[in-house]
């Protein structure tokens, strides 16, 4: 017979470790619930506490005489521009995007500064004997970069002015880029087709030879030295017009040069010179925000391609230097990317002015250039009030930060200032700057409401789809380069929107808009003798 004691006992015992089991596997579910809800609740505190994105890197690649129809991505089907097209067309592209001028020196002025160009009298083409135009009490773009924590570079051209007048080229050149915000520059002082054909880095000439030192001048030769009008048996680039004064590498420049023998530098490794100081920058900077102005010289004359990229176009030296420029912005693109930076580095790129094929010499821009239409569908060109002369190529590239599309919004270099400025958080401002930060990342379509054109002192004024374009005296066609530069002895008044290829004046049809838009181009030009006086409506 069973033992009562014993089976309640054992029973107990029972019981007492099944409500130990339960209590333990109880207790480990609400371990791992725990553990689980840690884990959801603390991702939120994760993200909070996550540290904030590092301070973009800013590169700017500015072309020099790039048209509006150059690029595929803008419509060319003669040129492959493959490079470029994957940037712009994986970016924020600009259909309405201008430099302020149509000619270089005031564009690159209006860049740096933010402000117009016509304010300042002497911001137009500039010798290589020209003084700084840029006052160095003036804001900038890598001034304003520089108090958020940015290194500052420039490679490339510069065009702005060295010195405060009779520069010792063979000395340290102060009032240089390094002067006006930038820690670091390597430069040609102004033009590749103009004197001195020297690199300058930091205010000094590189390779100078102390016992070679160099002389420019603009207005006489020096004794003895050969030049392109009276030696052309000694070029190998025939001028055209302009270009006859020094011989160097067998092309004759503008304004006359001695000296300097080896400082001189290799045409037809320009290309590949600066994007190697471009790349060097870069690497040397990676570790800290960097701000890099990359300016290149292409297809600025002397169109002169590194043999690799001779033929590459069948459009001549100017196609092939479109080329080798494409070829560039890849190598430095992918340099980019090999360093781990493409992701945190913003690229802007646009050109300073529209195109132009004969520039000074005889390269078969003209007789080679097919049905390549360097301005796409716009009138006009470098030196011109129409449009070609200053809308240009222009898009921004954020690699997973900007989403590719288009945008039609009104957007100009002179925006750059406040609209990089906002992204570094700074409240820099000018009068002509504004802040399109949302614009330039994709996040709007409101663009600037107006905008002043210049093209050698002249000016013109586009409000949303409307441009007006003042009566000025002159010759309608400037006949050397073959390019109609915007003077009339009436007003002009096109609608962008229907007429993008401004042939259909309205001033006399729609004499409201016209008097509209004379009244605001006014409120914001004025007249303070660097144009002429629009005649008065009647």
């Amino acid at each position: 017979m069973t033992n009562p004691k014993k089976i309640s006992t054992t029973t107990k015992r029972q019981n007492s470790t099944s409500i130990t089991i339960r209590s333990l596997l109880t207790s480990f579910v609400w371990v791992i619930l725990l553990l689980i809800s840690c884990q959801e609740t603390k991702k939120p505190e994760a993200s909070k506490k996550a540290p904030k994105v590092e301070k973009p890197n800013i590169v700017i690649i500015y072309a020099d005489d790039l048209g509006y129809g150059e690029m595929g991505a803008y419509g060319a089907t003669e040129l492959k521009t493959p490079n470029l097209d994957k940037l712009a067309n994986g970016g924020m592209r600009f259909t309405n995007g201008y430099a302020t001028s149509a000619t270089c020196t005031p564009s690159r002025y209006a860049l740096l500064t933010g402000v117009y160009p016509w304010r300042n009298k002497n911001a137009k083409i500039l010798p290589g004997t020209a003084p700084l135009i840029i006052d160095t009490s003036q804001i900038t773009l890598p001034k304003v970069l520089k108090t958020k924590g940015y290194s500052t570079g420039i490679v490339g051209k510069w065009h702005l002015g060295l010195g405060n007048g009779n520069v010792d080229w063979n000395q340290r050149i102060a009032h240089s880029p390094n002067e006006v915000g930038f820690d670091y520059s390597h430069i040609l002082a102004a033009t590749q087709d103009r004197v001195p054909t020297v690199y300058i880095e930091n205010g000094h000439v590189v390779n100078l030879d102390p016992n070679d030192p160099i002389y420019v001048n603009y207005e006489e030769n020096f004794e003895g030295e050969p030049t392109g009008k009276d030696n052309p048996e000694l070029t190998t680039m025939k001028w055209h017009h302009g270009h006859n004064n020094s011989i160097v590498n067998g092309i004759p420049r503008i304004g006359f040069m001695k000296g300097g023998e080896a400082a001189k530098w290799s045409d037809i490794d320009m290309a590949d010179h600066f994007l190697n100081k471009a790349k060097s920058y870069v690497q040397g900077h990676k570790k800290n925000p960097f701000f890099l102005y990359y300016a290149l010289q292409q297809p600025h004359v002397p169109r002169t391609p590194h043999p690799r990229f001779v033929g590459t176009s069948g459009m001549g030296p100017r196609g092939d230097v479109i080329v080798e420029a494409d070829w560039v912005v890849g190598q430095f693109v992918q340099m980019l990317e090999s360093e781990g930076l493409l992701e945190n580095t913003l690229i802007i790129f646009s050109s300073d002015n529209g195109p132009v094929l004969n520039d000074g010499y005889y390269d078969d821009a003209v007789e080679k250039v097919g049905n390549h239409n360097p301005r796409g569908p716009l009138r006009g060109g470098k030196y011109s009030l129409f449009e070609a002369g200053t809308r240009v190529p222009f898009f921004a590239y954020w690699k997973g930060k900007i989403t590719p599309g288009v945008s039609e919004a009104l957007i100009s270099q002179i925006d750059l200032l406040a609209t990089l400025g906002s992204l570094v958080d700074s409240d820099v401002k000018t009068e002509d700057s504004k802040n399109l930060l949302n614009v330039l990342l994709g996040d709007s379509q409101e663009g600037r409401n107006h905008l002043i054109l210049e093209a050698t002192s002249r000016t013109a004024f586009r409000e949303g789809n409307w441009v007006m374009i003042p009566p000025y005296e002159g010759a309608a066609v400037n006949k050397q380069v073959d390019i109609e530069l915007g003077n009339s002895k009436e007003y002009q008044l096109y609608n962008l929107k229907e007429d993008i290829g401004q042939s259909d004046n309205l001033a006399s049809s729609h004499p409201d808009k016209l008097k509209e838009m004379i009244e605001g181009y006014l409120a914001i030009r004025g007249n303070d003798g660097n144009t002429v006086e629009p005649l008065e409506l009647k």
